[in-house]
């Protein structure tokens, strides 16, 4: 969620019924479906913040031209709610058909406003032939559930994530571990821990882990919440980062755009613990060599949120047969494994690789991602999609104009 993210849902809210789409293709005839797709141009609108995705989304428009004579359109986004924006003003214009976003790269409190209000074309994901493949079996609730919001088919899952920690080892011995230890390392060393402004959704996830820890009650915090909830629940919250937020990089007046600068101050030895929802982030920095090789990974005691990336489109797409194609490619054991290379990207699979073939199975034994599944610990459901709305907007009011 970024900063457009509130206008964007307040608009939303006042949205009329919901929409089923125009020309939907037959699902049931897959053969049919990537007929109709080849030669369509899909508009992907995806976040653009990591030159190493970006330089993924290049391959993949690559092999789903040459495979499937698909284009692949990146319309990079610095926020994703710039996409749910294009699809709000069109649908105002009554734009029912002939979108101009095939594709997005959507997060949870997005999908949750635009599923609610029938702004999505679906449900469509089930009906991929590697969707199959995915790891539902270990991973259903990340994979079917986006923020506390079933899927239903209404977008299809292509990476994991979960918030890793990393820090120099040559200048730390000893790095925070939990809620309780973040604060007193502040305490101890200030102005050397930093976390992103809550309008980028790597802020937003580390509020929310430490709303986890601090809760009275944390199971609240997977369904809507009333006022009251909001209130009782947050209670702890706000006094503890009153008394954090000073002692940050820059006494907490000013704070990391997103997980790059965060890395970057890092690296400039202006702060000593950084954090990614990329659990190979570090490993592919020190081989850009924008890390130095003293760099390790870490998580919290008890786990850190983790979560799924997923694909949707909306209602009123020009050409869906062509983003179900790149969709389904995304989810193809290469894309995966290229996905998962450290080298590459490092983002880990949504698939399980015990369905795959022999030959598929071999593209992942080779891979040594920074952190695996083992090392990572239990991954946190990510909270109901309000709850990150209601924190953002808290949070703002509270510490954007210090």
């Amino acid at each position: 969620m970024h900063r457009l993210a509130a206008f964007v849902i307040a608009i939303i809210c006042f949205s009329g019924a919901s929409l089923a789409g125009e020309n939907a293709p037959d699902l049931s005839d897959w053969s049919a479906v990537e007929a109709k797709a080849r030669g369509q141009t899909v508009y992907w609108n995806a976040w653009a913040g990591e030159p190493s995705i970006n330089a993924y989304i290049v391959w993949a428009g690559k092999q789903v031209l040459q495979r499937h004579g698909v284009r692949i359109e990146h319309v990079k986004l610095s926020d994703t709610a710039e996409a749910v924006a294009k699809v709000i003003a069109e649908k105002a214009a009554g734009r029912t058909s002939g979108g101009s976003v095939d594709l997005i790269w959507i997060n949870g409190a997005n999908f949750a406003a635009m599923k609610q209000r029938g702004l999505l074309y679906g449900p469509w994901a089930r009906w991929l032939p590697n969707y199959r493949l995915l790891d539902l079996e270990n991973k259903a609730p990340v994979l079917s559930r986006d923020f506390g919001v079933p899927t239903e088919g209404y977008e299809a899952p292509w990476d994991l994530a979960q918030l890793v920690f990393y820090y120099d080892s040559a200048r730390v011995a000893s790095p925070p571990r939990s809620a309780e230890e973040w604060l007193s390392y502040a305490r101890a060393n200030p102005g050397r821990l930093a976390y992103p402004d809550v309008q980028n959704f790597l802020g937003a996830t580390f509020v929310k882990q430490l709303l986890i820890a601090l809760a009275p009650d944390a199971s609240a915090l997977f369904s809507s919440p009333s006022d009251a909830v909001f209130a009782r629940t947050t209670a702890p919250l706000w006094p503890y980062l009153d008394a954090l937020n000073p002692l940050l990089w820059r006494r907490g007046k000013v704070f990391p755009a997103n997980s790059a600068e965060l890395r970057q101050i890092l690296a400039d030895g202006e702060t000593d613990v950084a954090f990614s929802f990329n659990p190979s982030e570090a490993s592919l920095a020190i081989s850009r060599r924008e890390l130095p090789e003293t760099v390790r990974s870490y998580v919290f005691y008890g786990g850190t949120i983790g979560n799924a990336s997923f694909l949707a489109i909306p209602y009123n797409s020009r050409n869906k047969e062509g983003a179900m194609v790149v969709a389904n490619f995304l989810l193809g054991a290469d894309a995966q494994a290229r996905k998962q290379d450290p080298s590459v990207w490092g983002g880990h699979t949504v698939l399980s690789v015990a369905k795959l073939d022999s030959s598929e199975r071999e593209l992942f034994k080779t891979l040594k991602p920074g952190l695996s599944p083992a090392d990572l610990g239990p991954a946190l459901p990510e909270p109901h999609a309000d709850w990150m709305l209601r924190l953002r907007d808290m949070w703002l009011q509270r510490y954007a104009s210090q």
